[in-house]
């Protein structure tokens, strides 16, 4: 696909022509995103080594792979490592949402969904990722973590440590805030731009993720408030 100048460009991996003809109808309409289909996994990795996408939406349940191997394949290199990834899915049990962040989805849409719902998260991640994308200059550095916001990378122990977007958008923000300790309610309001529908466990669990990747004692839980990134955790 011919990628346009200021136009963002999301990958949409469905397989059901009739719900991805109406998705993609409805985040193109306005003429500021363009859609590339994919309707199989396969397909969907093909894409992700051409032009680079700033959003993938991706389907669950897939002919060919499973959606949940196609979310770690995309957070496996590095072009497409901090591409936002947000899950269609029919499955709502939270061992099913839980193991897609795991894996590095930033965001969960459940079916029967409304395409107004389903635009306002697009809308919601693209202007996450065009405020949060190389805008700072400083890099943060305490001989065991390195953190450099403009290129979006972490290190542990001089380890290249992947995280996704949502998780670097959490880690730098406490960050910036520490010493002081952000809220749940902060946390949602600053990363998730008040989507009303996303609520204080999602922080929690992507703060749980963050944890098993920079170490339990990297972000302490302040009972009764919220969070700070600090050496003296203590486990949620």
């Amino acid at each position: 696909m011919l990628a346009f100048p200021g136009v963002k460009r999301i990958l949409l991996v469905e397989d059901d022509a009739d719900i991805a003809y109406s998705i993609r109808f409805n985040l193109e309409k306005g003429g500021e995103w363009q859609v590339e289909h994919a309707e199989t996994g396969a397909r969907a990795l093909e894409c992700l080594g051409g032009a680079p996408v700033d959003l993938v939406l991706l389907d669950l349940n897939l002919p060919d792979l499973d959606g949940h191997s196609i979310c770690r394949e995309i957070r496996r290199f590095e072009a497409t490592s901090k591409v936002p990834i947000v899950m269609l899915t029919a499955r709502v049990a939270e061992r099913d949402r839980v193991r897609g962040l795991d894996l590095g989805a930033d965001d969960y849409v459940t079916k029967p969904f409304s395409m107004a719902e389903l635009v306002a998260r697009v809308r919601a991640h693209l202007r996450r990722e065009t405020r949060t994308s190389g805008t700072e200059i400083d890099r943060y550095d305490d001989g065991h973590l390195a953190v450099e916001p403009a290129e979006r990378r972490v290190w542990l122990d001089k380890k290249d440590i992947r995280l996704t977007k949502t998780e670097f958008d959490i880690l730098w923000l406490l960050l910036r805030s520490c010493p002081r300790v952000l809220s749940r309610p902060a946390i949602l309001e600053r990363i998730w731009s008040g989507e009303d529908d996303i609520d204080e466990r999602t922080v929690d669990v992507h703060v749980h993720a963050l944890r098993r990747k920079l170490g339990g004692d990297s972000i302490e839980t302040v009972v009764g408030v919220g969070y700070r990134f600090g050496r003296t955790g203590t486990k949620s």
